[in-house]
């Protein structure tokens, strides 16, 4: 492409030049001291960015192969224990899809596109499941924290108690990809057993890279599970980790930006760079009222994506169109809602003045 288009999409989000360049740096091999030393200075930066003092585990892979980690590793082969996977848009869908695919006993709790799981839900839930004598109870609930393809937030402080209090032996497993890095997470102090993310979203780089924070008790819990498989088993990987190795060959380049964005990201300041999204998600659910409506709820909008309901019909196609002559590109609805709404990506390093000049041109678009 002779030109720049700067992206508002949920991934890959816009990286910055010098994150780019980042990758160029001259290769290394991937068992000796200068990775070892890379290794180890990524490792102390994520275990802040994730608020913990557990290990961070690093996989060459999207964060859906952290989901079949997850589901491989803290879920046993017993029909009658199995997962609680909670459902509220298509990637939470997805991420029941794979425990089901990987032979995980699943029950599902559903709630519409746009509704949040509740803790009030979760509690139901829980309490069906010890009501039934034929059952064990759950070894893990899946939550997504923030559902990309419906701009939703679920409130998992408040769902994580219910499950502390209900059924504290069940291991809680978060996929917090489009909000790791611009969403404050807690791992130790919300208790919770694996909570993923990916490379291409709030921590602003290439696609390529998923982390995730691990427990002891998942850790624990992973050696008591049969057929783990190899790439993503968590033994593996922390053997590895304890020599600050990966199992496998990284992606070494893309860990040079990383380690880069890492020092940026802290250089910002974690509180400053959550205040940041969140004045950028206010700004832009403000705008999309005006305009538009909300398409979640709105006390669970997303502070990294806003899903706007495309109440006046406009042919998304057209609207890109128009925004690639002015060098920008915002994401369609997903899945089933595809034209029904649009997504405005306001997360990594995006800035006031790019949510500023996308919005005037939209504008623009509309006759506004």
């Amino acid at each position: 492409m002779s030109e720049h288009i700067k992206l508002f999409i949920p991934g890959p989000v816009e990286v910055r030049r010098d994150i780019l360049e980042a990758q160029t740096q001259w290769m290394i091999g991937h068992r000796g001291k200068a990775f070892e030393s890379l290794f180890a200075r990524i490792q102390t930066k994520l275990r802040t960015v994730f608020y913990t003092q557990q290990r961070v585990y690093l996989s060459t892979s999207s964060g859906t192969g952290l989901w079949e980690a997850a589901a491989r590793n803290c879920v046993s082969d017993d029909p009658d224990a199995g997962v609680l996977a909670t459902v509220c848009g298509a990637f939470s869908e997805r991420w029941a899809d794979v425990f089901e695919r990987n032979g995980k006993a699943t029950t599902r709790l559903t709630v519409p596109e746009g509704e949040p799981i509740t803790p009030e839900l979760v509690e139901a839930a829980l309490r069906a499941r010890q009501a039934d004598p034929t059952k064990k109870p759950f070894e893990a609930i899946a939550i997504v924290h923030n559902e990309t393809s419906c701009g939703l937030t679920n409130p998992l402080a408040e769902i994580v108690a219910v499950v502390k209090a209900l059924s504290p032996e069940t291991l809680i497993l978060v996929d917090a990809v489009s909000s790791l890095g611009g969403v404050k997470i807690e791992f130790d102090a919300l208790g919770l057993d694996v909570l993923l993310t990916s490379s291409q979203k709030c921590l602003g780089l290439p696609p390529g890279l998923a982390f995730a924070a691990v427990s002891d008790r998942a850790l624990a819990k992973a050696h008591t599970v049969r057929n783990r498989g190899y790439y993503f088993d968590f033994v593996e990987m922390e053997a590895f980790l304890r020599k600050n190795h990966t199992p496998a060959t990284p992606a070494i380049s893309l860990m040079f930006a990383l380690d880069r964005q890492l020092d940026d990201i802290l250089a910002e300041g974690l509180e400053q760079r959550f205040a940041r999204h969140r004045c950028l998600a206010e700004r832009t659910r403000a705008w999309a009222k005006q305009r538009f409506a909300l398409f979640p709820r709105e006390p669970y909008a997303s502070d990294t994506v806003t899903c706007v309901k495309n109440t006046r019909g406009i042919d998304i196609s057209a609207l890109n169109a128009f925004l690639a002559q002015r060098n920008m590109h915002l994401s369609d609805g997903y899945g089933a809602l595809k034209g029904k709404t649009f997504r405005i990506a306001h997360m990594a390093d995006t800035t006031e003045a790019d949510i500023a000049a996308l919005l005037a041109a939209i504008d623009e678009f509309l006759g506004e």
